[in-house]
């Protein structure tokens, strides 16, 4: 299936809208939202094509989310790329074993992400 709904989960409106602008440019349809609960929700009521997964959040982190809809059979068809700072070696392996499909560390390289999604896509 082709991507083009795409969910961006981040706490940061600077990060949200950096890459929204990205995505649009690309032809991409996104939503948003600012933590994993509002993400849960949003994915029950819409189902994205993909999801870019920050970790460091209020309430759930992105590996708790990730690995709820890794697990949950009606979401675990939908690709998860964590998007982050925690740039360490153990980070992107845990992200990983949590269901992600792909880890990108921030600041995001636009090439870099259009690159990944293509890869998945």
């Amino acid at each position: 299936m082709a991507i083009q709904k795409v969910l961006i989960v981040d706490d940061s409106p600077t990060e949200r809208y950096f890459l929204t602008d990205i995505l649009v440019k690309s032809g991409f349809s996104v939503s948003t939202a600012e933590n994993g609960e509002e993400a849960l929700l949003k994915i029950k009521a819409d189902k994205p094509h993909l999801i870019l997964m920050d970790v460091v959040m209020p309430g759930q982190n992105g590996f708790q989310v990730t690995r709820s809809l890794a697990r949950d059979p009606a979401t675990q068809d939908v690709p998860i790329i964590i998007c982050t700072s925690k740039g360490q070696e153990t980070d992107r392996i845990w992200g990983m074993r949590q269901g992600a499909r792909d880890y990108i560390v921030k600041p995001v390289d636009p090439k870099e992400l259009l690159a990944k999604i293509g890869a998945i896509a």
